[in-house]
């Protein structure tokens, strides 16, 4: 549908004889000060034919969590001071190798909240991510939300992930640290709660996919696969990688998939005469009345090093009007947010990082807004708890007065060698008003 404009003192096991690895640490780098709790990501490769079966976190010398797979995705809270820690694989094989990566974390304490952004709008129920620190050397002993002056939940540790349920209206919150030395610590989270939405939500589950192979020079629809040169294909209810238990893999390329530059666009119809949801708005008298949509979802990346671009889009056509809010992660293409010019069809750097977990799970909300003049206003992208503010607007397009509905898109492009790849969506909602 749219164009590409395009040193440790650790005592190790020794490396089984017939197999080598690696252990590729992306997070934390070695050397850097970082806050509490520390995040590690890494992935491991091995030529162990029967692959790798775990990889763990040791800080100064003391193994603290493993996880089964090649792949490695954690937090662990740790008091300021500096760390020697090691990222470790384990294969079948019986051979391990090892990333060392020293640590300085961070002597300021307090409370640090992932979500929800203060000042934001959001819908109800609200996520509550946050994390504290302390110089209580006996550590922090729980973590809580008030809302409007009145404590509604608390949960033990430095760590709180929560959802509250929250009236409409703008809503004074507080997240708040209690440590074991009687000390206490706090962060302020004002919001605007919007609760007379509708959210549809696990979209991914939907039988209604709709999807088309897109190449260049024209990016033409063909269906169905394979076709032009491009492979591709959806699968419902994967149990894993999952996060609810019934996740969606999407793929693009393999053996019939030879054409370069390749896109594979999977779109679902929500409102409208062919709707999935049960809203064919036959009376048109819903889609009129909608003016605000938040696009939200988690996305497994399977292989970062080949996902060219993961683009997210919601469409709306109405009374001879076309609305695109087309948001994609140029993965490849310099790492950054780039969105859809309507009027001129053309992708327009936010010059926005769009820094992709690889390996794992992240998560993006988009809002979007349609103008009382039917122009597009571009408002805010968050990916995995850091939102920026896009603030943009674009003039709508023309299309045929009988185009009437709402639609989803989730679209992969493919690389210059149209290399396969998988990935995956969970949690996958719309919410409209």
């Amino acid at each position: 549908m749219m164009k590409r404009l395009y040193y440790s003192s650790l005592i190790f096991l020794a490396f089984a004889a017939s197999a080598s690895a690696t252990v590729t640490v992306s997070a934390p780098s070695n050397g850097a000060t970082v806050s509490s709790p520390v995040q590690y990501i890494a992935t491991s490769t091995t030529t162990c034919a029967k692959g790798v079966a775990s990889m763990g976190v040791y800080v100064n010398n003391k193994l603290i969590v493993v996880q089964n797979g090649h792949s490695l995705n954690t937090s662990v809270a740790l008091e300021p001071g500096g760390y020697n820690t090691v990222v470790e694989e384990w294969d079948y094989c019986g051979g391990a190798t090892y990333t060392p990566v020293a640590i300085t974390v961070s002597g300021k304490v307090g409370v640090v909240v992932s979500e929800p952004v203060t000042g934001s709008k959001v819908t109800s129920p609200v996520d509550y991510v946050a994390s504290a620190t302390t110089s209580c050397s006996k550590g922090v002993a729980s973590m809580g939300v008030y809302v409007n002056n009145k404590l509604i939940v608390t949960q033990t540790g430095p760590i709180l992930n929560t959802q509250l349920d929250l009236t409409s209206g703008s809503q004074s919150t507080v997240v708040e640290e209690w440590d074991k030395c009687g000390g206490a610590s706090y962060v302020s989270v004002n919001l605007n709660v919007v609760q007379d939405g509708t959210k549809l939500s696990n979209l991914q589950r939907s039988t209604g996919w709709n999807s088309w192979g897109q190449g260049p020079p024209n990016y033409v629809d063909c269906s169905p696969s394979p076709c032009n040169g491009f492979q591709y294909s959806h699968k419902l209810n994967i149990s894993s990688p999952s996060l609810s238990g019934n996740a969606t893999q999407f793929s693009l390329g393999g053996a019939n998939g030879t054409a370069p530059w390749g896109d594979v666009l999977f779109s679902l119809p929500l409102i409208g005469a062919y709707s999935t949801q049960g809203i064919p708005d036959t009376a048109h008298t819903l889609l009129p009345t909608l003016h605000n949509f938040t696009y939200d979802a988690d996305f497994y990346v399977t292989n970062s090093a080949i996902t060219q671009v993961l683009e997210f889009d919601i469409n709306m056509y109405m009374n001879g009007v076309g609305q695109i809010w087309g948001t994609q992660c140029n993965n490849l293409g310099g790492n950054v947010w780039d969105i859809w010019d309507n009027a001129n069809a053309h992708w327009v750097s936010t010059g926005i990082a769009c820094n992709l977990i690889n390996d794992g799970w992240n998560h993006v909300t988009i809002e979007v807004q349609r103008e009382s003049d039917n122009s597009l206003l571009y408002q805010t992208i968050t990916l995995n708890g850091a939102t920026n503010t896009v603030n943009r607007r674009y003039p709508p397009f023309s299309v045929a007065s009988n185009w009437y509905g709402l639609t989803v898109n989730y679209q992969m492009d493919g690389n210059d060698k149209q290399s396969p790849y998988t990935t995956y969506l969970d949690n996958f909602s719309l919410t409209y008003w």
